[in-house]
């Protein structure tokens, strides 16, 4: 009897093991929300330097970069998660949210009024003087030529889907004819071709877009820019309530330690703004 009793406790603390560690691998997932249990699944645009960006000295996972990447670490980090980026065009950042492919989207994002209704957005976050400004770039030949919005009356401005940016095209220069393309990249090369004659970019994007094409200027003029769009928000899947209020812990604390002027500053040096950069009789960048 007293070898049955032994045998039955031994049995039922295996038994006990086993659900403890069931319990403690599924707890993340459960109470967050995760699409992958251990990990934060994070989508990105990364063609919008210094927020995020691709260092082509780096592969792999390491060579997404920027702002909004070092804030994605760091959310993953304080949870105690692996992150898992996963760069797409600007509109299937958003799309991935939506259909629960991704946890979040860190990419440069406004806060609107339609992403309000379709998304759990965060607090705001502190973007630098990235999104304070909001400008147009044009080619070097057209200095001076177009400043207002009258000048700019019939022409063709160049925007990226879904962004900011084309609503500001369209709310505020409604004599133009809005041009989107996918990425920043596909449409920094439309500039250059002629498709269309400027491009509305955030402020910090156009100083890095400029430090590596010395062809391309801004165009002095400058759109209004409310508060709500001054800062970031990040991309959560509608009702991920306790998710979002653990991203909103965690941008309060990062706010609060100071950490967003740090991680800009070094965003920028990375995507070489405020760097000097000398240019060869071909106007090719001099390294070095």
């Amino acid at each position: 009897m007293k070898k049955l009793m032994t045998l039955i406790l031994a049995a039922m603390m295996v038994l006990s093991l086993f659900a403890g560690c069931g319990a403690k691998t599924d707890a993340p997932a459960n109470e967050l929300g995760l699409v992958t249990p251990g990990k934060l699944t994070v989508s990105i645009s990364p063609d919008f330097s210094p927020m995020e960006f691709v260092d082509p000295s780096k592969s792999g996972q390491e060579q997404y970069v920027g702002f909004d990447v070092t804030l994605a670490n760091y959310i993953a980090t304080e949870l105690g998660l692996e992150l898992v980026i996963m760069p797409m065009d600007f509109g299937a950042c958003q799309t991935s949210v939506e259909m629960g492919t991704v946890d979040m989207s860190i990419s440069g994002f406004s806060k609107t009024e339609e992403r309000a209704q379709n998304y759990n957005l965060s607090d705001f976050y502190y973007a630098g003087d990235n999104e304070t400004e909001q400008v147009l770039i044009t080619m070097a030949g057209n200095e001076g030529k177009y400043t207002t919005a009258e000048s700019l009356a019939g022409l063709k401005v160049g925007a990226q889907a879904a962004s900011l940016q084309a609503n500001l095209c369209t709310n505020q220069l409604p004599d133009t004819e809005l041009v989107v393309f996918a990425d920043l990249t596909t449409g920094l090369m439309q500039l250059k071709n002629g498709d269309f004659d400027v491009m509305a970019v955030a402020d910090g994007n156009a100083d890095a877009i400029i430090s590596n094409n010395p062809d391309i200027i801004k165009s002095g003029f400058g759109f209004v820019v409310t508060s709500d769009e001054e800062n970031n928000v990040i991309l959560l899947k509608k009702g991920s309530d306790a998710l979002t209020a653990k991203v909103n812990e965690l941008l309060a604390k990062a706010y609060e330690a100071g950490y967003y002027g740090t991680w800009y500053a070094e965003a920028k040096e990375l995507a070489g703004i405020g760097v000097e950069v000398s240019y060869d009789e071909n106007g090719n960048p001099i390294e070095g």
